[in-house]
């Protein structure tokens, strides 16, 4: 399974990216998202990919950042939503959008992505929603309880921004540490861009 590609840039269009790697050249189906951070034709990209394979085809999709590759993932793991939708899904929406949608239950932002009308968009947010309402908050993946300060409100903006946060990939220990650092009176939106900062930056 190819975990990145990284090389020379030699085609672009709004959908699909072709990396040179030694010699060969990996076409990688990838949202407008990614297409936009990509460089101009000629220099280099890197692409975190996942690779699916058909009966009659096999396709590489191609994400600038782990967290759309993570996101995507999600998507296309609930019925119904194949890689198509997913692309499309996150060519409208970034993934820390698609993390917010989810945790307030917006299920209305996602009908904004070409091939996604209400009852696809609510099965996605429903869904999303019941894998990490399956984590608590207020504990690390293996149960242990997060230092003081660390567990959030099960109502609060706090806990929409944890919510997102599982979605990205991250666990429900992790996710509540970084958020319990900031101030949980702040938006959601707020919460969740800064506490990826800190995790990034922890990384």
């Amino acid at each position: 399974m190819l975990y990145c590609v990284k090389g020379e840039l030699i085609h672009l269009e709004p959908r699909m990216a072709v990396i040179c790697c030694g010699g060969v050249g990996f076409r990688c189906q990838i949202t407008m998202n990614t297409a936009r951070q990509m460089p101009s034709i000629g220099g280099e990209a890197m692409l975190y990919t996942m690779m699916n394979v058909r009966e009659d085809a096999i396709e590489l999709f191609g994400f600038a950042e782990q967290n759309e590759l993570t996101c995507f993932k999600q998507l296309t793991a609930i019925s119904g939503v194949g890689p198509k939708v997913g692309i499309s899904i996150l060519s409208e929406l970034s993934p820390e959008r698609v993390a917010l949608a989810v945790a307030a239950g917006d299920y209305k932002a996602l009908t904004k992505a070409a091939g996604v009308g209400p009852k696809l968009a609510q099965r996605i947010v429903l869904e999303l929603k019941d894998k990490v309402d399956g984590l608590s908050a207020g504990q690390t993946a293996g149960g242990m309880e997060l230092p003081a300060g660390a567990a959030v409100s099960a109502s609060s903006n706090a806990a929409q921004a944890v919510q997102a946060l599982t979605v990205l990939g991250f666990t429900a220990g992790e996710a509540s540490a970084a958020v319990g650092k900031l101030d949980s009176a702040l938006p959601v939106e707020t919460l969740v861009r800064d506490a990826l900062k800190m995790l990034a930056r922890r990384g």
